[in-house]
């Protein structure tokens, strides 16, 4: 009885924090989207270190949103004890561990395939928010100016954009060396500056143990958080 008490207000506390740091993710992602040049300002310092590509006020409130029902549904589930909650709370945890294995086992053994499908969610981005959208244009700037690189694949992406529709044919200054004047499409194929994902790739290859140990450390937490709902799940059946 003794256990099962310790292990319950863990599975409390625990989602608990879960649900407040969905809550701070949400307001970082409400902020973002409402203000995202402000929010570039503050993680300039410290933008390298993420994955910039996409719109990170959305990326945010999805897993600020997610967290918030994972936490909701632990913390209740263990406190109420409720079969039904743990149970929900179990089956969305055992769905995202799937979901993650299966990405790295597709960024890992089919590469190829995994940044075909970031360019083909990524390049509309640029094509048509890049120039238009403050918050997509200051995270953008911000990515190329410190990884030293040029859309996702390289200059190729702004071609017929909205940025190069409104700017005389003309590409960011960041697509070109910093002795071109004019960064127009015959520079920016003479200067040949690399893709962000191509030097993102370079970075996450220098820090595999890094990156390798963070993502064995979360699944590592999906995997406890399992077998503690499952052990709460089955001693409060054997109360009934």
């Amino acid at each position: 009885m003794g256990c099962f008490t310790f292990v319950k207000v863990m599975m409390v506390l625990f989602n608990l924090l879960i649900f407040l740091a969905g809550g701070v993710l949400l307001g970082v992602g409400i902020w973002v989207s409402v203000d995202g040049t402000s929010f570039v300002e503050v993680i300039g310092p410290v933008s390298s270190q993420a994955m910039q590509f996409v719109n990170i006020g959305y990326f945010c409130i999805a897993i600020g949103a997610v967290l918030v029902i994972l936490g909701f549904l632990g913390c209740c589930g263990a406190q109420k004890e409720s079969k039904c909650l743990l149970m929900l709370f179990f089956v969305i945890v055992l769905i995202i561990f799937i979901a993650e294995i299966a990405a790295a086992v597709v960024a890992l053994v089919y590469s190829s395939f995994a940044e075909s499908l970031l360019r083909a969610w990524v390049t509309p981005v640029l094509q048509n928010d890049y120039g238009r959208q403050k918050d997509v244009t200051g995270i953008w700037n911000t990515t190329m100016r410190e990884l030293k690189c040029c859309g996702f694949t390289n200059y190729t992406d702004f071609i017929g954009s909205y940025y190069t529709n409104n700017h005389n044919d003309t590409f960011p200054e960041f697509c070109c060396n910093s002795t071109v004047t004019l960064c127009d499409q015959a520079a920016a194929a003479n200067s040949y500056v690399q893709g962000c994902f191509r030097q993102l790739f370079d970075i996450l290859k220098e820090n595999a143990n890094i990156v390798g140990g963070v993502a064995v450390g979360i699944c590592v937490l999906e995997i406890a958080a399992m077998a503690v709902s499952m052990y709460l799940y089955c001693k409060i059946d054997g109360k009934d």
